[in-house]
């Protein structure tokens, strides 16, 4: 079975959100799962991501690939993280 890390949309239609999930390939974006990680809200001024480490790093281990998009968001997280550290 492939597995793939991505996102899964929720919210309303002018509020969207976003679940960080491990689900199969084959699944349709928004359906079935294995098991939701995080989640990401864009909107608010200072968009939070959240996501479980330690379970991200359990699924890349056992083969998982992450969807571009989550993969561009992590970056993003991490070089804001180490901007506010060096500040």
């Amino acid at each position: 079975m492939a597995v793939k890390i991505r996102l899964k949309r929720f919210g309303t239609k002018n509020r969207l959100q976003w679940r960080i999930v491990v689900s199969d390939i084959k699944m349709p974006r928004d359906g079935r799962f294995i098991e939701e990680i995080g989640h990401y809200d864009p909107l608010p001024a200072n968009e939070i991501l959240e996501v479980k480490k330690d379970r991200l790093e359990y699924w890349l281990k056992q083969g998982a690939q992450m969807s571009n998009a989550l993969r561009s968001l992590l970056k993003r997280k991490t070089k804001k993280e180490k901007k506010e550290i060096a500040h």
